[in-house]
């Protein structure tokens, strides 16, 4: 998978969502989606701490100047993409702890939640590049008024859904 660039309404991109091999894709790129959802301009790529390492720094480095505001960066096994990312960057980066393998992602997740003092790295759940897409979109939203209310008018609709499930509901 080369680099691809989803951008919404002429929108500078804004998030870089990454991950380790193009195996993961089929779980991060429910990441994608939400960032598109909410017409949030990103990239997605494969950048791998063991296999490309120089891509990785060169990518790291980089990131700022690129006008990334947030990196997603989504790992199985061993799972140092995200904080090998997050040692190069002062940009907040979102770990995804991949399912897969043997141990079924607790060994990514551990990997991702075990990092240093000083090298932070925020952790969703394991397989949820939904959450990771969300808490991006919340990162801006922080700064982005209308990105704020299409995320306050998300959550409406969650509880709406949620009250209507007919379990509970009168």
């Amino acid at each position: 998978m080369a680099e691809k660039i989803f951008e919404f309404k002429n929108n500078p991109v804004q998030v870089a969502l990454v991950m380790g091999s193009t195996s993961d894709w089929e779980q991060m790129k429910a990441a994608s989606e939400i960032l598109g959802q909410f017409e949030i301009s990103h990239i997605v790529d494969i950048v791998s701490a063991h296999r490309t390492p120089d891509k990785m720094y060169d990518f790291s480095k980089s990131a700022i100047g690129k006008g990334y505001k947030v990196i997603i960066a989504g790992a199985g096994g061993a799972a140092h993409l995200p904080g090998m990312i997050a040692s190069k960057t002062i940009l907040p980066v979102i770990g995804v702890p991949v399912l897969n393998g043997a141990l079924g992602g607790q060994d990514a997740l551990y990997s991702i939640v075990q990092m240093p003092k000083g090298v932070p790295v925020a952790t969703v759940g394991i397989g949820n590049a939904t959450n990771a897409g969300l808490l991006a979109a919340q990162i801006l939203g922080a700064f982005d008024p209308m990105l704020a209310e299409k995320l306050k008018n998300y959550r409406n609709e969650q509880e709406q859904k949620s009250l209507n499930s007919g379990i509970g509901s009168k």
